[in-house]
């Protein structure tokens, strides 16, 4: 495999078009039952087989009239009562009406529906206090879906009104794409599992964790493999084994340049790297290529760093692995800076930042005061990133910026 990893550092842009031609889509299908199919994405397209609604029925509680009965101010004889569930399945009298329920079908030559708060009733029967329309007040059969439409395209992720959607029609299984595999380890001997004691120059894995949070609001199956010390051996079967049981394969740790970083050695040997550096920050040591079986992604071991690339990057590799085709990225939006914003060209840069309409009515962005790769703390009350070009200089209060706001995997939903 050609391997792109040269002294010249990749934009965002070239990296994402070498994943995309790369990479193919999943394949893969499966039947599942309806109500387990949240979040998963549709292999086939969904064609109704019934026309919704079913029948014409009554849009309001009220009164159903043959438009043409009804001349001057006499007084319309109640005939009878239609129930949702409950039709009056008679023909209906000359000169008299039905007493309907929202939902229910319209009875035989019914041809509109008068809501009860414009009728008066007196002995059984009605008159109208307001003019009346023909053909108000009835849904008509097929009027939101007809038999035969086309429901939902392949490759959208279905969402809990989309699901409802779809149980509208009857349907109660659903062909869909299986979920993504996606293995994920961490690297390094100062790492220490969260809720044990650190020893001296320990920090808590915080990486897997968040790594593991975000691939499981994109329903992903996760392989959890543990902190992998800075051993090769032990590093060389973590792989090995990753490979063999998952599509992706994501560490963390072990892709920049120290002495005790062994990631591109082993991958050299069982695999190929596509490309290891980017023009952005953070996350510049971002790794991407394939093993014997599995892609593989390598973020960088700060936290900041590790969540944006994978926000950024790993995101939409996921997407398109599991053909989800109706994914868009968040768009970018402009904003006027509220102070000043400090930055040096060379590289994309994702700040964080809190973005809000102001009482003008603009949309304006400040930045978060520490936007190092480390201040995890960066993300608490940020809700933006403030997306900076490579060849842009320090951004004064007042000028225009591009805002990208996070999506539902770095806010709560």
């Amino acid at each position: 495999m050609e391997h792109y990893h040269t002294g010249e550092l990749l934009s965002l842009k070239e990296a994402l078009n070498i994943i995309f031609t790369l990479t193919t889509p999943m394949a893969e299908k499966e039947i599942i039952p309806l109500t387990e199919s949240i979040n998963r994405i549709t292999a086939t397209e969904i064609i109704s087989p019934i026309n919704v609604p079913p029948f014409d029925n009554s849009a309001m509680d009220g009164y159903a009239i043959r438009f043409n009965d009804w001349h001057d101010a006499t007084p319309l004889v109640i005939a009878g009562k239609a129930l949702a569930g409950s039709p009056f399945r008679e023909p209906l009298p000359a000169k008299s009406c039905i007493r309907i329920m929202t939902g229910a079908p319209i009875p035989i030559d019914v041809d509109t529906v008068i809501m009860q708060e414009n009728t008066l009733l007196a002995n059984n029967a009605i008159s109208f206090t307001q003019p009346i329309k023909p053909g108000t007040n009835i849904r008509f059969t097929g009027e939101d879906i007809r038999q035969g439409d086309s429901v939902l395209p392949i490759g959208t992720k279905l969402s809990a009104t989309q699901v409802s959607l779809i149980a509208s029609l009857g349907i109660s299984e659903i062909e869909v794409f299986r979920q993504l595999k996606v293995a994920i380890f961490s690297t390094g001997d100062e790492l220490q599992t969260i809720g044990q004691p650190l020893a001296a120059g320990q920090i808590y894995d915080t990486n897997r964790l968040a790594i593991r949070l975000m691939l499981e609001k994109m329903n992903c199956q996760v392989i959890d493999l543990d902190i992998i010390a800075d051993d090769p051996d032990k590093l060389y079967q973590a792989f090995k084994q990753a490979d063999q049981q998952a599509d992706l394969v994501i560490s963390s740790g072990g892709v920049s340049v120290g002495e005790a970083d062994y990631t591109k050695q082993i991958l050299d040997e069982i695999g190929s790297i596509n490309f290891w550096q980017l023009a952005i920050k953070p996350g510049k040591p971002f790794a991407f290529g394939k093993l014997k079986s599995a892609w593989f992604c390598g973020l960088p071991g700060n936290t900041v760093s590790a969540i944006v690339t994978f926000y950024q990057l790993v995101q939409p590799i996921i997407n398109h692995l599991c053909a989800f085709t109706q994914w868009q990225s968040t768009p970018y939006l402009k904003a006027r800076a509220t102070s000043l914003i400090k930055t040096s060209p060379g590289r994309l840069e994702f700040q964080r930042g809190i973005a809000k309409v102001n009482t003008q009515g603009d949309l304006e962005v400040t930045p978060m005061a520490q936007q190092g790769s480390h201040i995890l703390s960066s993300f608490n009350q940020s809700n933006c990133f403030i997306v900076l070009a490579q060849n842009r200089g320090q951004v004064n209060a007042g000028e225009l910026v591009d805002i990208e706001y996070f999506n539902y995997l770095l806010i709560s939903e």
